[in-house]
């Protein structure tokens, strides 16, 4: 098969990825891979059934296809990354989308692309939704609409010891952090620098979020910012907890993860929601997220652009 047949000419290459779940082991930050394709949802999981109902209501040319093609940034465990193969896509978000996948009766594509490509890739129908960790914001409303699946804040990651003393946001004026590209993070440090009375943050942006992690681990900047759930498992995880700890267990700017799509593919947009809806209702839900120790972002209730301003 052509993996790049979706992809407008000028877009870079995007990778096809196995939806497969529970690798046995995890990759370490850094990991970076190809892609391959399937979809299978974890014996372990209970799996709503096939919803005839649903599938009806999808978009016809998805109908015919048999394929819903989700964008995501694999750099963002336990979110969506790569498994040691380097090239299978695994976490949280892989899973829901299998077990969404069940429902509907199509295969879910879960495609790597850079995050700041996601929007305007989804936007270009080149591909059918992002699945990417990637928060709900009055902005990026401008973009897409967006179906809220999961709650996280932000969190400050640092060396293992926490040489420079850093417990709060204040804590990171006159130091050197490290963030990924258009993410919410970028906007909150910006925000911060007035508070900062003279000594600036000094804030670099990298391309991933394992890019920005490489600069804290090799001591080049004095911390990162990453969504709660995703900084947690960095500091847990057997292969990079000796590398980093949290600054503090606080949660900044609490918001909603959204899948993002297309503001004309409403008809999908109601469908995805409604999905994600039965299998809260069913339990699948919370088996993925419990097995993914990331219960504590479950929401209550799907909601459609329900994000606030930040970002």
């Amino acid at each position: 098969m052509n993996n790049n047949r979706f992809l407008h000419p000028h877009r870079r290459s995007i990778v096809l990825t196995t939806m497969t779940t529970l690798t046995a082991l995890l990759m370490s930050a850094g990991l970076a891979g190809c892609g391959s394709d399937t979809s299978q949802v974890s014996k372990e999981t209970t799996v709503s059934p096939f919803d005839q109902d649903l599938h009806d209501r999808l978009p016809a040319d998805i109908r015919a296809a048999g394929v819903v093609r989700v964008g995501t940034d694999a750099s963002y465990a336990p979110a969506s990354f790569f498994a040691p193969d380097g090239r299978t896509i695994v976490g949280f978000e892989p899973d829901l989308a299998a077990a969404m996948a069940k429902v509907l009766g199509v295969r879910f594509k879960v495609v790597n692309v850079d995050f700041t490509e996601a929007l305007p890739l989804v936007a270009e129908h080149e591909i059918d939704a992002v699945m990417s960790a990637m928060n709900d914001t009055t902005e990026r409303q401008e973009q897409a609409d967006f179906v809220d699946y999961f709650a996280a804040g932000t969190a400050i990651l640092v060396q293992q010891g926490n040489p420079r003393g850093i417990s709060d946001l204040g804590g990171l004026c006159g130091k050197m952090v490290a963030v990924e590209v258009g993410t919410v993070q970028v906007d909150m440090l910006a925000r911060a620098q007035p508070g900062c009375a003279g000594q600036r943050i000094d804030v670099s942006t990298f391309p991933t979020n394992s890019d920005a992690l490489l600069q804290l681990r090799t001591g080049r900047v004095d911390a990162v910012l990453n969504d709660y759930p995703p900084a947690v498992y960095t500091t847990t995880d057997a292969r990079t907890r000796r590398h980093f700890q949290l600054a503090s267990t606080t949660q900044y700017e609490p918001g909603l993860y959204g899948i993002a799509v297309a503001k004309d593919q409403q008809q999908l947009r109601d469908v995805l929601s409604d999905t994600v809806t039965d299998l809260i209702r069913s339990g699948t839900y919370a088996d993925v997220l419990h097995r993914w120790s990331v219960s504590d972002g479950a929401v209550a209730e799907v909601t459609i652009n329900a994000g606030g301003t930040p970002g």
